[in-house]
Parts: C-alpha cells; sequence; structure tokens
C-alpha cells in the first residue's frame, strides 16, 4: 500500500471518528452556556422546537433569569394574561431581575413575584407611560429582598397609592433610580411632586447608590431628608434635576463621610453655596461631575484645589474652567490622581495649556474627551497621542465644523496610525469631524487594518456617517467584527464607564 493510499485511509477513519460527535453530546452545562447568547424570543419560538431535550434546555430557568418586558428594549412579547403563567412556570426560584411596563403593575403580577420568585434583586417599574394607577388597595406583599429598584416616573401620574403599599418591603435596598421626564417637560409647565421622596429615605436606611435623573421637582430640601437618614451613601447622582442649587450640600458631605461619588450635570449650582462645602474634608470623594454648570471661575478652582483626591472629573461645557483653573491644579498636585477627564466643549481653556497636560500626564489617563474643540486638529493629536499610552476611552474632533469657521481639512490617517503604534489599550475612540472635513484615501484602509489588528481591545470607533465610516465599517466586518463601528447619529462615547460604580448607575 501506498503512503498516498495509506493517508487517505488514515484520513477517512478519522473522519468517520468526527461525524459520531454531536451537538447534543456536549455537557448541559455548556450547552446552557451556548443557549444564554440567545435572544429570549427565538428560545421561546425556535429552540423549544428542535427537539425534546432542546425544549427543556431553553426553558430552563437559568436562561431567564433578567428578564425586560418593556417593548422598546426587548422583541420577546408577552400578553398580560400569560404572564401570570410564566412568573410561576419557568422563572419562579431562578428570577433575579424584571423589567415591568405600567400594563403589567397589578395586584397579581406583584402577588406572585414577591411568592413565586424570592430570589429577585432588581425590580424597574416603568409608570412613564402611564394615564392612570390601577386600584392597589389589596396589594399586601412585595418581593422583599431587592438590592436595586428603578422607577421611572411619570409627569401626572401619582404614585403615592402604589407607595404607601410597598414602603414596608424596600428596607433592603441598597440601590435607588427615580428617572423623571427631563427631555419631555418644558420650563414652563407646573411641577408636579409624583412620588414622595420624604418616605422613601425614611423607610430605606441603607441606600448606598442613589441616582435621580430628570426629575423636574427634586430640590435642595429632598437631598437634605438623604443626608438626615442615609449616612452611608456612597454615590449621588441628581443629573439633569434643575431645580438643585447646592444649598444642601454642606450638609450632604458632613453627614455622608463615605460619599464617594457626586455627579451633578446639568443643575443650578450657585456659586455661595458651592463655597461653603468644607470640600477638603471629604476624604472619600473620587469621582465629579459638574458639567453644564454655570459656576465661577474662582468657585471651580476653590473646589478642585480642596478635593484631595480626584480620579474622575467631567467639566464640560463649563465656560469657566480655564487656563488658571487647571494651571492651579497642577501646581497644587491635584492632577496626578486623575484618571479620566471631560474636557470637551471648554472654550476658556488654550490649546498650549492642555497639551503641557497630556505631556505631564497623559501616562495616568485612561479616558480623555476633547472634543467640541475646533483648534485640535491632526497637529496638536499626533503630537499629544504618543504620550496617552494607558488611554482606553478617547473622544476627539468636532462636529459642524464649518458652521463654526474651521474650514480646514483634517489628514485623519496619521492619527490612526499613531494611535495603533502608541495606545494598543484602546476600547473607546469616537472622531467626530465630518465627512467634509476629513481627508482620507484608497491608501486609508492599510492604517484602518493597523489598528483593527493592534488595538485587539476595541470595541467601539464612532465615526460620522459618510465615506470614511463605510470604509471603516466594511473593514471590521470583513474581519467579523460586526458591531464595532457605529455612527454618531446613534451613538455617543462617555468616560463615564470608568465610574467606580458604573454598572449600579446604569437604568434601562
Amino acid at each position: 500500500m501506498s503512503e498516498e493510499e495509506h493517508g487517505r485511509i488514515g484520513e477517512d477513519s478519522a473522519l468517520t471518528e468526527h461525524v459520531g460527535l454531536h451537538i447534543n453530546d456536549l455537557p448541559e452545562k455548556s450547552l446552557l452556556s451556548v443557549l444564554s447568547y440567545v435572544p429570549h424570543r427565538e428560545l421561546a419560538k425556535t429552540v423549544a422546537l428542535v427537539c425534546r431535550k432542546w425544549r427543556l434546555l431553553s426553558y430552563n430557568g437559568q436562561l431567564w433569569r433578567d428578564m425586560t418586558f418593556r417593548a422598546e428594549y426587548t422583541d420577546y412579547s408577552v400578553q398580560a394574561q400569560a404572564i401570570m403563567a410564566l412568573i410561576s412556570v419557568r422563572l419562579a426560584n431562578q428570577l433575579r431581575s424584571i423589567d415591568l411596563p405600567c400594563e403589567f403593575i397589578t395586584v397579581p403580577v406583584v402577588h406572585e413575584l414577591a411568592n413565586k420568585c424570592p430570589g429577585v434583586k432588581r425590580m424597574t417599574l416603568d409608570f412613564s407611560k402611564a394615564t392612570q394607577l390601577y386600584d392597589f388597595t389589596d396589594l399586601n406583599s412585595f418581593p422583599s429582598n431587592l438590592y436595586s429598584l428603578c422607577i421611572c416616573l411619570s409627569e401626572v401620574v401619582f404614585l403615592e397609592g402604589f407607595m404607601r403599599r410597598v414602603y414596608s418591603f424596600l428596607s433592603s435596598l441598597k440601590v435607588l433610580h427615580l428617572i423623571g421626564t427631563f427631555d419631555l417637560s418644558s420650563e414652563s409647565e407646573e411641577k408636579f411632586e409624583v412620588i414622595n421622596i420624604g418616605k422613601i429615605r425614611s423607610y430605606t436606611p441603607n441606600l448606598r447608590i442613589v441616582n435621580f435623573y430628570g426629575v423636574t421637582f427634586v430640590e435642595d430640601n429632598h437631598l437634605e431628608m438623604l443626608a438626615a437618614s442615609c449616612i452611608h451613601l456612597e454615590v449621588l447622582a441628581v443629573n439633569y434635576c434643575l431645580q438643585v442649587t447646592g444649598s444642601s450640600l454642606k450638609h450632604l458631605t458632613s453627614r455622608c463621610k463615605k460619599l464617594q461619588t457626586l455627579l451633578l450635570r446639568h443643575t443650578d449650582l450657585k456659586d455661595e453655596y458651592m463655597e461653603a462645602v468644607d470640600w477638603h474634608k471629604c476624604k472619600h470623594m473620587k469621582e465629579l461631575d459638574i458639567s453644564c454648570t454655570d459656576l465661577s471661575e474662582n468657585t471651580i478652582m476653590e473646589l478642585l484645589t480642596k478635593l484631595p483626591s480626584l480620579s474622575f472629573l467631567s467639566v464640560a461645557h463649563c465656560d469657566f474652567f480655564t487656563d488658571k483653573v487647571l494651571l492651579t491644579m497642577s501646581t497644587n498636585n491635584k492632577l496626578e490622581l486623575l484618571k479620566s477627564v471631560d474636557l470637551s466643549n471648554t472654550y476658556s481653556l488654550s490649546d498650549q495649556v492642555i497639551m503641557n497636560y497630556i505631556q505631564t500626564h497623559g501616562h495616568m489617563l485612561h479616558g480623555l474627551m476633547l472634543n467640541g474643540k475646533s483648534k485640535l486638529d491632526e497637529h496638536f493629536w499626533l503630537a499629544a497621542i504618543p504620550h496617552l499610552p494607558n488611554i482606553r476611552i478617547l473622544t476627539i474632533g468636532k462636529a459642524h465644523g464649518w458652521f463654526h469657521g474651521n474650514m480646514s481639512r483634517v489628514h485623519v490617517d496619521q492619527m490612526i496610525n499613531a494611535l495603533a503604534t502608541h495606545s494598543r489599550r484602546l476600547v473607546r475612540v469616537e472622531i467626530q469631524w465630518e465627512p467634509d472635513t476629513i481627508r482620507y484615501s484608497d491608501k486609508s484602509s492599510k492604517f484602518i487594518d493597523l489598528m483593527r489588528m493592534r488595538c485587539m481591545d476595541l470595541r467601539s470607533v464612532t465615526l460620522a456617517d459618510g465615506g470614511y465610516y463605510e470604509m471603516f465599517r466594511s473593514n471590521f466586518e470583513r474581519a467579523d467584527r460586526q458591531k464595532v463601528v457605529r455612527p454618531t447619529n446613534r451613538y455617543q462615547t462617555s468616560i463615564l464607564s470608568q465610574l467606580k460604580y458604573f454598572n449600579e448607575l446604569l437604568f434601562n
């Protein structure tokens, strides 16, 4: 027998051995791991029809631990009359988190969750589209081991009739989200206090993280109430709460000694209240967001030089964050521990001072946002990028540059090459220059190849929709990286993921 024939026989026997293998031969644990990536709709309507074994696997409770029934966040639709059976049969002891739209928040459903799902830790109750509230007079049980509760508020539906029945079940709560209607309401409309924050805080003494997002009726007296009861508070976020002026912060910081994160984006902060706070006593505070506020230069400088050890700072759209502020922070050694900073749209900050900061402290940075500054062109970034070896998140460029008088073209290829060479730990990058501003050619693809192959952790590249975006997207798709390249009109890159408690602050 020739060696060639002997080799063919060996190949045939190997094939025979492999033909006997089947996906069902995998251990159940491995199959469940594979099926965990399949959407719930496909599990129920496709996977369950394959065979008896797959039907049992597709209905395994481990695959149904995290459920959302809000139509805008899932393609798995359930009729109101069927949700009771789903909870009692399929979810039961395995359920860990659940999102309910207003039509599913009824006495029978809540009772079924409380009785059949003792392990549920996270719950979202969405009342944002409610026009009226169900009668909850007969509600006498509620999940009592919740770790996190998110309530999406309505502009007109008062929730006290519901809340008074559940207050006594909230003692275990450590994370509270109240999501308001900032995007929908106008300044002239009357603001109704549709939920009683004072009562909530008296029943939740163990709160660690509080997020009031766009709640139009939240004022400083509500924060005073929190300070009085929730002394273990570590994170307070009141972004887009326009009636917060900062008058409660002195009392809050003196009571809540463990406070680490304070997010005050787009609030109505006043200089006199911010200057009255003993910031030097906030030993644990490491993360601060004062973006889109009207604080003066002196107030910002006093605030940032007194805080002992900031690692996260966002001052986007702060007109009075100036060269003097940044230089004073540098003189007082307040930039040495800073790992993530948002300086986007800080028009009072000069290019040279920014460059000096990057050259001195760039090696420390994990997140940097410098978009919205038209004078920071490719020459600036070619000099800056070599000083950013540890950068994970980066946003650069300026949209609508033509409108602001920036008519020069940006040569993007060398910038991509510099990122691929010096910033290999990059995870997310956003380039905001528009197609008419970016200059590229057919040879640009080789620089894109270089970035794709060297920046192996890259998860998101956000670009303005146009020819360069299409070239970037097709390059990554050919390498089977389908969802990496995204358009700026649908996605926005942020350094918020660098926050210590970012995952706990997520909602929706």
